[in-house]
């Protein structure tokens, strides 16, 4: 996330906390895409998929960078590996998180659709 994550929970509560941010992300990006996209006549499949795409890379980036970097990164050193952990909050649920910050930029985008495209068939 784009923002210090040492006020959030460890382990499940830390992930559900960031669903939930990640949920609210994408609501919001997905309101903003769809105003933007109803002006330039975009589809919904376009609207959606450019706001999964943004939710998650504001959402999840720096959390799923780390879980990239850790799996498959070449750490050089031991005091080098010590350091990247330290910058990171709760570097043992980070694959949890990652997956909620998933889920809640997928159920997020899907809500916002609900929202907008039932507002544009009554309205």
């Amino acid at each position: 996330m784009f923002f210090d994550q040492s006020w959030m929970g460890y382990g499940f509560v830390g992930a559900l906390e960031a669903g939930a941010i990640a949920l609210a992300i994408a609501l919001v990006v997905y309101g903003l895409l769809h105003l933007f996209g109803r002006t330039q006549g975009w589809s919904a499949a376009l609207e959606i998929s450019w706001a999964s795409v943004i939710a998650m890379v504001l959402a999840s980036g720096s959390d799923l960078w780390n879980l990239v970097y850790f799996n498959y990164g070449r750490v050089q050193s031991l005091q080098l590996l010590k350091v990247r952990l330290a910058e990171v909050h709760d570097p043992d649920s980070l694959g949890a998180r990652v997956m909620f910050e998933f889920l809640g930029v997928c159920v997020g985008v899907y809500l916002g659709w609900l929202l907008f495209h039932r507002r544009r068939q009554h309205g």
